[in-house]
């Protein structure tokens, strides 16, 4: 991919840039890369942060403006995220609305829904959560069990779903439910947006090994959302729920490198501050950590260029370097401890965790969400290299 930068681009980028240095700072800087996907750590603080972006005008850039965008080009919503990476602020807090939810909408919606739930998405007032995985099913989609039936001029659902993504702080989820059960597994299928603060709906969170609660399991009973609230056409969700995946294995990976650059930093620091020579070992995994940072990047940059149109597959290239970096984080997470030494094993108070111990553990579901690397590896091998179907039991 060219990243030779027209007049205009670098005009951008130095607008960008400036803004950053303005605005991280306080709180914000003192809580510099807290939190990430599988973290709700410091929620409150990341949300500041969002809100902050959204007064400047900077989340969900390519989203039309009708809709609170800036209708970005590529190559702008390119430099911003590299941007947003180098100034290492907090994560977003509400990237399920933004990055996920909010891109299916803007495919798949009708203008009504665009026009009801994307403004509020684009200024931090309605936070998403989404609904996919169930008990038994995991990524398994097309058995998933949650139904929904029509009742006059509502749906009325009931099932369970688990591990649901930013479930303990949404307003609203986007629940996929079989709404033709006669139908065969990937038909029959819908996916509607159900408010959460309802009688029919209990959230309970899941705390995961950080400490955190990010993950929840949603239980619905009888609960109920307007008939006019699905995603596409009814009996027809698998499609759109693949956009969704697609988005969160391709474009949410984007600017990951360059946070994943800075962990590779801290762990070569780690090792040099140990005040003796590293093993050859370490530091051979070391280079390994630094080398796939850099492998992690060209992939980035080849999805650019295959989200441009130019002549590589999108979702070819979304899945590689998704099954890349989820596999190539873990490995880099145990190098972490290693590099760490004994200070691996001491936490803060109140199971405080440090920016390394937080990859240790929070990695190992990389490999899970978005799609295992299981079924990534089956689709690529299937799909892509044309090898026969893996045999399935009847």
């Amino acid at each position: 991919m060219d990243l030779t930068l027209t007049p205009e681009l670098a005009d951008f980028q130095q607008e960008v840039r400036t803004w950053f240095d303005e605005h991280v700072v306080g709180e914000f800087a003192r809580h510099r890369g807290v939190g990430v996907s599988w973290d709700a750590e410091a929620f409150d603080v990341r949300l500041a942060w969002d809100r902050e972006l959204a007064s400047g005008g900077w989340l969900c850039m390519g989203w039309p403006k009708e809709y609170g965008g800036r209708n970005a080009s590529v190559d702008e919503q390119l430099i911003y995220q590299l941007e947003y990476a180098r100034a290492d602020p907090p994560f977003r807090a509400t990237t399920q609305g933004q990055d996920l939810f909010g891109p299916t909408l803007l495919a798949f919606g009708t203008p009504e829904q665009k026009a009801r739930f994307l403004p509020p998405i684009t200024r931090v007032e309605q936070l998403w959560g989404q609904g996919f995985s169930e008990p038994g099913n995991g990524s398994d989609l097309a058995g998933l069990r949650t139904r929904a039936r029509r009742d006059g001029d509502r749906w009325v659902i009931d099932g369970q779903k688990v591990w649901t993504s930013h479930g303990g702080f949404a307003d609203w989820l986007y629940v996929l439910c079989r709404t033709d059960p006669e139908a065969p597994r990937h038909r029959g299928i819908s996916m509607l947006l159900v408010p959460a603060d309802q009688p029919g709906v209990e959230i309970r969170p899941i705390r995961n090994m950080l400490g955190g609660d990010d993950f929840c399991e949603v239980f619905f009973n009888a609960a109920t959302t307007a008939a006019d609230l699905v995603v596409g056409e009814v009996n027809q969700g698998w499609g759109v729920a693949m956009g969704a995946l697609g988005t969160e294995r391709g474009t949410t990976l984007l600017g990951d490198h360059l946070r994943i650059q800075h962990e590779v930093d801290a762990m070569i620091e780690a090792a040099r501050s140990q005040g003796r020579t590293p093993s050859a070992a370490l530091r051979r995994d070391l280079v390994r950590a630094w080398t796939e940072a850099r492998i992690m990047e060209w992939n980035g940059r080849r999805l650019m260029t295959a989200i441009k149109g130019r002549g590589i597959d999108a979702t070819v290239q979304a899945s590689l370097s998704k099954v890349f970096a989820s596999s190539a984080h873990i490995r880099m997470g145990e190098t972490a401890m290693r590099a760490l030494d004994v200070a691996a094993e001491v936490v803060g108070d109140e199971y405080q965790l440090n920016r390394l111990q937080q990859v240790f553990l929070g990695s190992r579901s990389e490999s899970i969400f978005g799609g295992t690397t299981q079924i990534q590896l089956n689709v690529l091998a299937e799909r892509t290299l044309g090898l026969p179907r893996e045999p399935r039991l009847a």
